[in-house]
């Protein structure tokens, strides 16, 4: 599969943002995700605690539904 990586969604809560992989994943959409925190400390201060999800552009649409469908969006777009 081709495609450049998009943001699909930012949270603060790694957990949520498992459980958003684990959704899309179950549905043939491939999930990278980033964040910056350092995992021995909690620090969830501004960037140092975002957590962002990215899809490949062509699955954008798609994951967004699942996610819709889910009823996990609590995050930011």
């Amino acid at each position: 599969m081709s495609g450049e990586w998009k943001e699909l969604l930012v949270t603060y809560d790694y957990l949520e943002a498992e459980i958003i992989r684990d959704i899309l994943e179950s549905g043939g959409i491939e999930v990278r995700i980033r964040s910056s925190k350092v995992t021995p400390y909690p620090v969830n201060v501004g960037r140092m605690g975002e957590v962002k999800v990215f899809v490949r552009e062509e699955d954008r649409e798609a994951a967004e539904e699942a996610i819709k469908e889910s009823g996990q969006v609590s995050g930011e777009e």
